[in-house]
């Protein structure tokens, strides 16, 4: 009798367990949401009870439609992102809902909408790379959600900055969304001009022209916008890329001298920018005028101490805009230092899985795209809570997926829409090298 032998291919282990370990850190990351919310209610009122509401459940349900959707259209992702935005969405909707219940319920209702986006990203965007070809298309789009809200009629001016378009009832930044097509459109831009940017000598003009483009943009952004935030970010975020992508450390250092020249004009032309750095160099001096808010920030540090007063049992509403601008304080305040410490860490992993995917990925475009993304996250969230505690001066920005504001969490929902599609990519790359064959014994 003659034996013969088949082969089949069987996906590797690491494959088979990422979509079922992603699944079981998100129901630790609801389960602590769940904890953090009865403490809050209870910390309101011991007897109360803890009737779950539909904002609440939404919140919840959230990551585990993030979930599906990864098992369904990027098998291959990364398990930890989605977890960890599942996380910092639901600590952040107790203490909104803890602080002011409408905006909780309006909270909700934007993280159902950012996650209906995401989902819709990842069944459009099926390969990250086809986002290159569309680079001045991106470019156009970006600048033009920049300068929307100048037009007369449509922008808003909100504590001094122009960056809301009123739209029926709602309120929108149109520049949360500007930042992501202007760092797919950098991304596709240095790798298309890498050996040009990366092997210039000298000190020619040439070389400081994506410098001084991206300087112009950000002064005309704080000029016209008079927003000190998203200018800072989106320059620093194309400083730190044009360095890594072309490996050249003169953009690094042109970067710099840029960014000291700014800083001295910035704080002589615009008040808002002189005011933030005086405030924040002696806010005690001007605790009853510009420096209340971050005065009531430090008190609530020092109040929270190593493990806060517990939630629900502080005062962290006598800040001012606590629910966006001062989440982070209103976390320091009942939630210490061991819990502003379990944010940090948790950014610092979400960031890491970025810069994970980056270095996996398959392409030029791909690697630049994610690296670009994961800046982004992490120069934001180090500005505001830099800001927050004084390391720096405030710069407006929010901290993602944790403070109120639904245009900043949907952008950020895309974001991370984009770094799971491009791990998907990758990991399913390396998985194939990884795969085993398996001879199966076949009778006849």
């Amino acid at each position: 009798m003659r034996t013969m032998l088949a082969a089949r291919r069987e996906r590797s282990p690491w494959a088979r367990d990422r979509r079922r370990r992603e699944l079981e850190l998100v129901l630790a990351a609801d389960v602590i949401t769940v904890f953090a919310w009865a403490l809050a209610t209870w910390g309101e009122n011991p007897k109360a009870h803890l009737d779950p509401n539909l904002a609440l459940v939404s919140v919840m349900v959230a990551p585990f439609v993030l979930a599906i959707a990864n098992r369904l259209l990027a098998p291959a992702a990364d398990p930890t992102m989605v977890p960890l935005v599942g996380l910092l969405n639901g600590l952040g909707f107790v203490m909104i809902n803890r602080l002011d219940p409408h905006e909780g319920t309006l909270q909700a209702l934007w993280t159902a909408l950012s996650v209906i986006a995401y989902v819709v990203t990842l069944a459009v965007v099926r390969n990250a790379d086809a986002l290159d070809r569309y680079r001045y298309l991106l470019a156009i789009g970006g600048i033009a959600l920049l300068f929307l809200p100048l037009l007369p009629g449509l922008g808003l001016d909100i504590n001094g900055a122009r960056l809301w378009i009123h739209v029926g009832p709602f309120s929108f930044q149109p520049v949360e969304i500007a930042k992501l097509l202007l760092a797919l459109f950098l991304a596709s831009w240095i790798v298309e001009r890498r050996d040009m940017l990366s092997r210039l000598r000298g000190g020619g003009i040439r070389r400081l022209g994506p410098i001084a483009l991206a300087f112009a943009l950000a002064l005309v952004v704080m000029a016209a916008e008079r927003d000190v935030g998203f200018a800072l970010l989106i320059f620093s975020t194309f400083v730190i890329v044009l360095w890594v992508g072309t490996a050249n450390r003169s953009y690094l250092v042109l970067g710099l001298a840029a960014f000291a020249i700014g800083a001295v004009l910035a704080g002589a032309l615009f008040t808002q920018v002189h005011e933030r750095v005086v405030v924040w160099l002696d806010p005690w001096r001007y605790a009853q005028t510009i420096g209340y808010q971050l005065v009531q920030a430090q008190y609530a540090f020092g109040i929270g101490g190593l493990a806060g007063t517990g939630l629900g049992l502080g005062h962290p509403q006598l800040i001012p805009v606590v629910t966006s601008d001062f989440i982070f304080a209103a976390f320091g305040e009942e939630m210490g230092l061991l819990g502003t410490s379990a944010l940090v860490i948790a950014f610092v992993l979400l960031v890491g899985a970025g810069v994970r995917t980056a270095l996996r990925a398959r392409t030029e475009f791909s690697s630049l795209l994610a690296f670009a993304l994961s800046v982004i996250l992490g120069l934001q969230t180090f500005f505001i809570m830099a800001g927050i505690v004084r390391l720096l001066p405030l710069t407006g920005v929010t901290l993602p997926f944790v403070a109120y504001g639904g245009s900043s969490l949907l952008a950020n929902y895309l974001l991370v829409a984009v770094l799971v599609r491009i791990s998907h990519q990758a990991n399913r790359q390396i998985d194939a090298g990884h795969d085993v064959i398996v001879m199966t014994e076949l009778r006849p």
